[in-house]
């Protein structure tokens, strides 16, 4: 298995769950790398995704690839998964967690948003997709998470009061996305619920613990 963790704007602290998901699958054996985006306080798309791509072209094509992304790192996949050719490299499992929502701006990001929400894309770029937000996210709504979730056909769970499940939340250790990275299952849960029907298929919700 080869983990690739995309981080966000301004990069992950020490603190963050993608530096605690990266020490613990060291601990287990498992190939893991967090490639640290240029200008990461001043984002610019195509140099974002020259290093994207670089890193997934190197990984093995025997190796089980799994990508875990946060915030704009996750809106970065969305980028790629729409640009990509057909010979690309292709993922087995990407989780996108906390994307900015769709009208989220910055005027230090440079076209990472808005992104394009493409399911089509996504199937082509990998084998599943999953997509992780919070309730109280200060960038991306419980109702735009729900649209985004659905115009893109992906799974989705919801965390009360997990806001941008970042280090201000306490996200930190997470253990229910090491059980997803290391065996593929879906995250634990409490509760299930059922999200809003606004036509067609809607994907499942859960309350992670």
């Amino acid at each position: 298995m080869h983990v690739l963790l995309v981080h966000g704007f301004g990069g992950s602290g020490p603190w963050h769950w993608q530096q605690w998901l990266s020490g613990r699958l060291d601990e287990l054996g498992v190939t893991c790398e967090m490639p640290q985006l240029p200008k990461q306080d001043q984002p610019v798309l195509q140099e974002w995704l020259a290093v994207l791509r670089s890193r997934l072209e190197d990984v093995p094509a025997e190796s089980e690839l799994v990508v875990a992304a946060h915030s704009c790192g996750a809106a970065l996949w969305l980028h790629h998964a729409a640009t990509i050719h057909g010979t690309a490299r292709r993922a087995d499992r990407v989780l996108l967690v906390a994307p900015p929502g769709p009208d989220w701006r910055h005027p230090d990001v440079h076209g990472i948003a808005p992104y394009p929400v493409d399911a089509h894309a996504l199937r082509r770029a990998a084998g599943t997709t999953r997509m992780v937000v919070g309730t109280g996210d200060p960038y991306l709504s419980v109702q735009d998470g729900h649209y985004l979730a659905e115009t893109m056909r992906v799974a989705l769970d919801v965390i009360p009061d997990g806001e941008h499940l970042n280090t201000d939340a306490g996200y930190g250790p997470w253990p229910a996305v090491l059980r997803w990275v290391s065996h593929g299952t879906t995250p634990v849960a409490d509760r299930f619920e059922t999200p809003p029907q606004t036509g067609g298929a809607a994907p499942s919700t859960f309350r992670l613990v």
